[in-house]
């Protein structure tokens, strides 16, 4: 069964320009991952520091090698110093059909 999540977080008014360069480096690495399935960033149209990040992986492993990969620890390191709150607010999906 694949492992869906969305992921929510506002930058900080003066970083958009540099999450904006991390997302992209990020989607990178995790387009290449065998088990990722898709990952889409997104930013509100009337609110570019509010980002949306929508995530499949193909199962529980493959996500989990995700989460433990070198380069997505050093971007939520730095990306904590960039947004407002505590870290991203995910939430888990389940497909209906």
């Amino acid at each position: 069964m694949t492992k869906t999540l969305y992921a929510e977080f506002t930058v900080k008014e003066g970083s958009e320009n540099r999450v904006a360069e991390m997302m992209t480096e990020l989607a990178g690495h995790v387009r290449q991952e065998p088990g990722n399935v898709t990952f889409l960033p997104y930013t509100r149209e009337t609110n570019q520091r509010e980002y949306f990040v929508f995530e499949v992986y193909r199962d529980e492993e493959a996500f989990q090698e995700h989460i433990t990969a070198e380069y997505g620890r050093k971007f939520n390191a730095e990306l904590a110093e960039h947004i407002e709150g505590d870290g991203s607010v995910l939430t888990w999906l389940n497909a209906v059909s």
